[in-house]
């Protein structure tokens, strides 16, 4: 049985529909149930990692897990969860990390990760890394401006970047839940391309049939917008990566197609896919 934490996340849903339609036997294990319906046959089950009790209730009768813990802070135990799956009999287990562990290693703001990294490589688990770069789907916090004004405003409107669909996280999540050869490898995944986010406007225009205006913020202007929903420490990180990017942050990953034998998805397939969420 496959246990996927995060199971209702942008990730974690994905992964979960991939699995089943794989004829998998998976559990979807979150803090509290998502609002769209499971895929048949999967199994939610409510648990909260940050308790002491959560890993064990969410590891319970698994021989793989997928780990996600996405926005960690000091509340979780890195240790004594990635323990947790080893008591429970977990054989394989697959960690989404970040990108930013290989080019930022210093970074305040992803230490739980290292910490969760850590962990897993030491376990004595079969085990792999998931990396990813920035998500497409970052673009939904356009999405309101989008629907009610037609407009995107956003800093660094020509700096690129390969950022990359959930969707491919997913695909390469189940292959290396359910097949051999993946043990021991840390995949750096992203898009086919670098993109803007000017780029990523127009391809949202086209999506939505509709022009959409581009406005640029300046660094201070996104901060200010930032900080509402997010801690300040990662706003700085984000900005930093996003006006700043190192070259390796630029270079498109070969880890997607290596895994999957194609390409990873462009922006536009992203931004065609979730038309819906801007009309």
């Amino acid at each position: 049985m496959i246990v996927v934490t995060g199971a209702t996340g942008n990730v974690g849903r994905l992964l979960v529909e991939a699995l089943a339609a794989a004829g998998e036997e998976v559990t979807a294990v979150s803090r509290r149930p998502g609002a769209a319906p499971l895929p048949e046959g999967v199994r939610h089950r409510s648990a909260d990692l940050a308790r002491p009790e959560g890993p064990k209730a969410a590891f319970a009768g698994a021989d793989a897990v997928f780990l996600l813990v996405a926005g960690v802070g000091d509340e979780l135990r890195p240790r004594e969860i990635v323990a947790a799956a080893v008591a429970a009999g977990v054989r394989r287990v697959v960690l989404q990390s970040s990108q930013l562990l290989g080019t930022r290693p210093d970074s305040v703001s992803h230490r739980p990760l290292r910490e969760f990294e850590a962990a897993v490589r030491e376990s004595g688990l079969e085990w792999t890394v998931l990396r990813p770069s920035g998500f497409a789907s970052n673009a939904f916090l356009w999405a309101d401006a989008v629907r009610t004004a037609r407009t995107v405003a956003a800093p660094f409107a020509d700096v690129a970047l390969p950022v990359v669909d959930p969707a491919d996280i997913a695909e390469v999540a189940a292959a290396a839940l359910r097949e051999d050869g993946h043990a021991g490898r840390t995949y750096v995944l992203t898009g086919p391309a670098p993109v803007t986010p000017r780029e990523q406007v127009a391809a949202l225009a086209r999506a939505v049939d509709a022009p959409v205006r581009f406005v640029g913020q300046t660094r201070d202007e996104a901060r200010e917008q930032l900080v509402r929903f997010l801690p300040e420490a990662a706003v700085e990180g984000m900005l930093t990566v996003l006006g700043e990017p190192y070259a390796e942050e630029q270079r498109v990953s070969p880890d997607v197609e290596r895994v999957l034998g194609r390409p990873g998805r462009p922006f536009s397939a992203w931004a065609e896919r979730n038309a819906f969420a801007f009309v």
